[in-house]
């Protein structure tokens, strides 16, 4: 601490003004700040209890000069962040990518001071791993989103327990419907007469069943208003396979098509392309990329199974990849990619999706027509 004080005297007294660099590690219940100069050494430490924007006030106005603050994307990030930026003293705020930060993570002794003080190092030095900061209006949206799909998660849960109840009934007759939690489904389910406990547990979950139904066509009626006007939610409802819903978690994902240069950026982003080791002259393709947006890759993937059905290109291109000997989730990942590209393109140019008829004996780029016959022609 006087080491730090007699920097702050000596920079007073040169009369020179220099930046700061302030790394802060965010905590539920108080965050730990540590300041660095521009020669790396240490300035101030700080602990502020109950991360009030008074106390990151006052610890900053107390060091000399502008600075720079970096924290990490965890919990509940976007709070601490707003209220660093609104500080007169910090001109940037930086959000670290907690995965690719590995210093911390790798570190043999760790503490939150050892922590706060890495991240202001790297900051100092320009070798922060930079995750995206969503404007405050998407950050309110995704929550929204994220609502809608823990109902939907939940009403999953519920139902996979009804289809249990229903299992152990000995000698049970469904009625023959595509869904038994339709409209038909229900009715049965209601009627349905079985021994008490079963009866009571099953009444339950139908009437909780009901209740999901109904936040989520709430949830979706707010969504419908909230990205209804916007033209590329409306660009995005023009790809076949994508929906209000999905159109609106891929609006909120991308953010802002401007900061991908390529479609094969954005393809990593969504973590529809593999892993890849090459070496010697060797190359191995692997899983799926684990860092990446694990929200707009199952939003593409959901909307590829959806478009396989319905769309003539994307089911063309389907079927030819499952004749060559891909596996179905193969082939429907092959078909997010493409649509991922697709939807780089039609964003770039502010345009819709056209739907054009294949033409005869078409065949899509990277698959051998040779190979492909022969693959047909062996199958049963």
């Amino acid at each position: 601490m006087k080491a730090g004080l007699q920097c702050i005297e000596w920079r007073k007294k040169e009369g020179a003004v220099f930046m700061n660099y302030v790394g802060v590690d965010i905590h539920k219940k108080y965050s730990v700040l540590c300041a660095v100069d521009e020669r790396g050494r240490k300035l101030r430490e700080a602990r502020i209890e109950g991360n009030s924007g008074c106390g990151f006030a006052q610890f900053f106005a107390s060091l000399e000069g502008p600075s720079k603050a970096v924290v990490e994307a965890c919990w509940n990030w976007g709070l601490v962040h707003d209220e660093l930026e609104e500080i007169e003293q910090v001109e940037e705020v930086v959000l670290a990518h907690p995965y690719k930060t590995r210093l911390i993570a790798d570190a043999q002794i760790k503490t939150d001071r050892l922590d706060a003080h890495a991240l202001g190092t790297l900051l100092r030095g320009n070798l922060v791993a930079r995750a995206h900061v969503p404007r405050g209006e998407t950050r309110v949206r995704k929550n929204l989103l994220r609502q809608r799909l823990y109902w939907a998660r939940l009403r999953t849960m519920l139902r996979n327990r009804i289809h249990a109840l229903l299992d152990r009934q000995r000698g049970l007759e469904l009625p023959q419907c595509s869904d038994i939690f339709g409209v038909r489904g229900l009715s049965f389910l209601r009627r349905l007469e079985l021994p008490e406990t079963d009866a009571a547990l099953l009444g339950e979950q139908l009437a909780l069943h009901d209740l999901i139904a109904q936040q989520m066509k709430a949830q979706e009626k707010r969504i419908g208003l909230e990205f209804g006007s916007e033209a590329m939610h409306r660009q995005l409802l023009s790809v076949p396979g994508i929906g209000p819903t999905l159109a609106a978690v891929i609006a909120c994902e991308v953010d802002s098509i401007e900061r991908f240069s390529s479609a094969e950026k954005l393809c990593a982003y969504a973590g529809v392309v593999p892993t890849t080791h090459s070496s010697g002259g060797k190359t191995r393709h692997g899983q799926l990329l684990p860092f990446c947006n694990k929200w707009l890759r199952w939003a593409l993937i959901e909307a590829s199974w959806v478009a396989i059905g319905c769309s003539p290109y994307f089911g063309a291109l389907y079927k030819q990849h499952r004749a060559r000997g891909k596996k179905a989730n193969s082939a429907v990942l092959i078909v997010a990619r493409r649509m991922c590209r697709i939807i780089w393109q039609l964003l770039h140019e502010k345009r819709d999706f056209e739907k054009r008829p294949l033409r005869p004996n078409f065949n899509f780029p990277g698959c051998s027509v040779v190979r492909l016959t022969a693959a047909t022609a062996a199958r049963p």
